[in-house]
């Protein structure tokens, strides 16, 4: 784990929310890496998605989040009713995801199921604990292995599909691999962390059905690593 600040402060994000898709109910966008979900208790932690969101859009709601260092595809309500509708789904996990990662070395097999409980741990970290951990489940694939320059150091382009959707899962399921996220602060060891300046995790897809004509929605949001 990287030494954390304290109190912790989000550094100044200055990348824009891309809409990818609106109309009267919802709001897809890409979320970019740096900036939190939702505002924090520190007044220097205001800047977030949902506070960018609500300057034009008054009632806009999150159904989800994205941890401050990932980036990519999220879904917004723009009204209550849309929220409680859509929060249905989330919760009858009739929602899909993926997310790209880039993983230290090569990851073998080409796929493959974790499952491990996960449990709160020492603030901010999550832990895994079959005493009294919550279900987790991830399935992963391989896209190809790939090599850092100038080094030339081994990493693993893997697509994750999490089952369930714990808070880290994916970053602490990669360290139990063995293979931990690159440039994540929390779960990866000092040379998978200082091998890239961001979280190399990507929210790549969601499906659902729309709230009002039950459509059912596959977006991609494209990886930008």
């Amino acid at each position: 784990m990287q030494p954390q600040a304290d109190p912790f402060i989000a550094p100044l994000c200055t990348e824009s929310i891309e809409i990818l898709y609106r109309d009267e109910s919802i709001l897809l966008i890409n979320k970019p890496s740096g900036l939190l979900s939702l505002s924090g208790k520190h007044p220097a932690n205001k800047d977030s998605v949902h506070f960018r969101l609500v300057q034009e859009f008054a009632d806009a709601r999150l159904l989800h989040r994205l941890d401050l260092g990932t980036s990519g595809i999220m879904l917004v309500a723009l009204n209550k009713n849309v929220n409680s509708l859509l929060s249905k789904q989330f919760q009858a996990q009739s929602v899909s995801k993926t997310y790209t990662a880039l993983l230290q070395g090569h990851i073998t097999p080409d796929s493959g199921n974790i499952s491990a409980p996960i449990a709160k741990g020492e603030f901010p970290l999550q832990k895994i604990c079959t005493a009294t951990g919550k279900a987790a489940h991830s399935k992963y694939e391989l896209l190809r292995h790939e090599f850092i320059a100038p080094s030339q150091t081994p990493i693993s382009r893997v697509l994750y599909t999490p089952i369930t959707g714990r808070t880290h899962q994916l970053r602490i399921h990669s360290r139990e691999l063995g293979h931990p996220i690159l440039g994540c602060d929390l779960y990866a060891n000092d040379t998978a962390f200082h091998l890239t300046r961001r979280l190399m995790l990507h929210a790549t897809t969601l499906a659902f059905n729309h709230p009002l004509t039950g459509e059912r929605i596959n977006a991609r949001c494209p990886c930008p690593f």
